[in-house]
């Protein structure tokens, strides 16, 4: 859908990201975010339309606020509600923002946010936390580019490989971890007493993202080489191809950032040692997933939770690394402790859901 027809189907729109969080420095840019009704062809003919992240600067349309940013995505109502039951949380903050933070909320959007706590469920620590230990991981990985940046590109004899004796290629290692993950899934699904386990690995947690984000440890590999049937050889190579790949990875990624980053963050990593744009979110993501176990609610706007003086002095480089290491171990450790005890259902009622998503379409039809 091009913006001008986008535009007419929008019933949510809003500022989100740090304005939202109220946040917010000087630099900030606006982010916004929304939901829309496709058209009658996305629904009932072959066209497909999921999202608009690109198009808005080139395309022509009314809306000035497009206008104004450069970061600005737009969900059809079936994937965001997908994201919503996976309790994404850049998906769910949309329906817990303040009123002067919408910008468009149509009927059909106050409608869709009247159904907000019916996406919560308890799988928001898993998605919270893990959110949270991404913005850690790339802390600690500018940190240690910063500390000890690589010297050299990986090559294959770093690694024991050669021409002859090539790595396996990205998609040769994907497709073995993807049978290795049916495998575990399906030895996991007949298991009497594993519904829970099997529950965890399909649906909650994103265990065949960490197969292809991460080596196999190698003390796992012994087991997975009699599990796939596969030749000592075949997992030796595969053991080793992981290794020069995610070596070459980080290479690339560490390039790829010296090249690209922003000077004014730049600046403050050289003086604090660490990103604290990454460390600020890093700490507010934790603080709001140990909020909703806890009440249920979402709260978005940090100076009603009470914690966003301490993320602007993050944000504004007054907090040593050891020091946000210290708060976000300590948050780590409290939402475990939190889960057990949540307010919210253990699972999203998916048919509900699809419910609400039938009532929405209808509501804003197709004129």
């Amino acid at each position: 859908m091009n913006r001008e027809e986008l535009e007419k189907r929008i019933v949510l729109f809003a500022v989100v990201g740090s304005q939202a969080y109220r946040i917010n420095t000087e630099g900030s840019d606006v982010d916004l975010k929304g939901v829309a009704v496709a058209q009658k062809r996305h629904y009932l003919g072959f066209e497909t339309f999921e999202q608009k992240d690109d198009g808005w600067h080139t395309e022509p349309g009314k809306m000035a606020a497009i206008d104004r940013s450069s970061d600005i995505c737009v969900y059809e109502i079936r994937k965001y509600l997908h994201l919503a039951a996976l309790n994404n949380p850049n998906i769910l903050e949309l329906l817990w923002l303040e009123p002067s933070d919408y910008l468009v909320l149509t009927d059909v959007g106050k409608k869709l946010v009247s159904y907000r706590e019916e996406m919560l469920c308890t799988k928001v620590k898993h998605s919270f936390s893990g959110y949270a230990f991404a913005q850690l991981k790339k802390i600690e990985t500018h940190r240690k580019w910063l500390l000890n940046p690589p010297t050299k590109k990986p090559e294959l004899a770093d690694f024991g490989l050669s021409e002859e004796y090539k790595p396996l290629t990205k998609d040769q290692i994907n497709a073995f971890l993807e049978f290795l993950y049916l495998s575990v899934r399906d030895c996991i699904e007949f298991m009497q007493p594993a519904e829970e386990l099997y529950e965890l690995l399909v649906a909650r947690i994103d265990y065949k993202g960490i197969f292809k984000q991460h080596p196999l440890p190698v003390e796992t590999l012994p087991y997975i080489q009699q599990m796939t049937r596969a030749s000592p050889d075949f997992i030796r190579l595969l053991h080793i191809s992981q290794a020069y790949r995610t070596a070459l990875r980080e290479y690339e990624n560490y390039q790829s950032w010296k090249k690209n980053r922003n000077p004014i963050r730049a600046e403050t990593e050289r003086k604090v040692g660490y990103d604290v744009k990454h460390a600020a979110h890093l700490i507010r993501l934790l603080r709001m997933g140990i909020e909703i176990l806890i009440t249920g609610e979402v709260i978005v706007n940090r100076e009603r939770a009470g914690d966003s003086p301490q993320l602007r002095a993050i944000r504004n480089c007054e907090y040593s690394y050891d020091t946000v290491k210290g708060i976000a171990d300590e948050l780590f450790s409290q939402i475990e402790e939190v889960y057990p005890q949540s307010v919210l259902p253990k699972y999203i009622d998916r048919s509900r859901i699809n419910q609400i998503c039938v009532e929405l379409v209808e509501m804003q039809g197709w004129e």
